[in-house]
């Protein structure tokens, strides 16, 4: 996966000393990367919010983040 900026998803925040400073769902532990991580491995967004501490609304907004960073990517590279 590409880097992305995350600082500038409104819906994660980076706090040293928790999760070892790696980007998590504001107000919780739960690893940015962990919903990526399970949607490879065939889990649906629903899914995810039955087992990790996440709403439907926050999975979306970094899922939108995503995609929308990855594009602006793709065009800039073309």
């Amino acid at each position: 996966m590409a880097q992305l900026d995350w600082s500038q998803c409104p819906a994660v925040e980076s706090v040293p000393g928790r999760v070892s400073g790696a980007w998590v769902f504001k107000g919780t532990r739960m690893p940015v990367q962990t919903v990526f991580a399970n949607l490879e491995a065939g889990m649906s967004p629903e899914e995810i919010t039955r087992e990790f501490d996440v709403t439907l609304d926050q999975i979306r907004a970094v899922l939108h983040f995503a995609s929308q960073s990855l594009d602006k990517e793709a065009a800039l590279a073309s």
